[in-house]
């Protein structure tokens, strides 16, 4: 009668290499996504923009060399008032100083901010902000700005974005018709997660 048994130390050896390769394939796998942008933060120390129509608020992004498609834009404000405040976002390619182009975003990608007070619950100040953008199909690389615009006119209405320091700074435009500037220093806390594509 033939023994058909591998010896046991043969079978740690399979067990190994098997376990290797799945090791292999799963970190395959995770590298396939990587976050771009700022550390999110959400303490008290933010910039302030009016929620004027048209304005636009945003930072600069390496996406790196290799396309990428955009799936989710995070970020913390500070509302302080108890209305909704629609937004869109935005892609721009960046130039040297400033965005240059249109927006690469073909479709409106919309999200809100709301301030809203349940039963029991006091209002709440800081919240995190999420845009799922993976239906959108945004496809990008190189330096960008990832921007919200505000979509309509709250007056004597102030917007509060988490930020740090010494992170690229924040780029804004007032409305509509005015050109973008730069806070240099301080970097709103915005970021993208992104799927490396082939």
């Amino acid at each position: 009668m033939i023994n058909h048994c591998l010896p046991l130390s043969k079978i740690f050896k399979l067990l190994f290499i098997c376990f290797i390769c799945f090791a292999a394939f799963n970190s395959l796998a995770q590298d396939k996504t990587k976050t771009i942008g700022n550390k999110l933060r959400s303490g008290t120390t933010n910039n302030s923009f009016n929620v004027v129509k048209g304005a636009q608020v945003g930072i600069r992004m390496n996406a790196g060399h290799k396309p990428v498609e955009l799936l989710k834009l995070s970020f913390h404000v500070d509302n302080l008032g108890k209305d909704t405040i629609p937004f869109k976002v935005n892609v721009y390619a960046m130039g040297d100083k400033l965005p240059e182009g249109n927006n690469l975003v073909k479709e409106e990608i919309k999200g809100a901010i709301i301030r809203e007070k349940g039963p029991n619950e006091p209002l709440m100040n800081n919240q995190l902000i999420t845009v799922d953008l993976a239906p959108y199909k945004v496809e990008v690389k190189g330096d960008i700005l990832v921007a919200v615009e505000f979509l309509k006119t709250q007056p004597r209405k102030e917007l509060g974005f988490s930020c740090g320091v010494l992170n690229g700074g924040t780029y804004y435009k007032k409305d509509m018709d005015a050109i973008w500037k730069k806070i240099p220093v301080v970097g709103a806390d915005f970021n993208v997660l992104v799927k490396k594509l082939k």
